[in-house]
């Protein structure tokens, strides 16, 4: 018995968690809190160290 495991990067994790947060706590559509998912974590991934703690 095999079982095909399909590979989710942790950016793909991080993108899913945001966008579900957003999804719950906001009247957005899908797409709409991909969207805006992504730009946060850009800016998070962007911004200095001392800024992210």
């Amino acid at each position: 018995m095999t079982s095909e495991l399909d590979y989710v990067s942790r950016y793909d994790q991080r993108l899913a968690a945001v966008r579900d947060v957003l999804k719950q706590d906001t009247g957005l559509t899908d797409a709409a809190c991909r969207a805006l998912a992504v730009r946060l974590l850009r800016l998070l991934d962007e911004a200095p160290e001392q800024l992210r703690r």
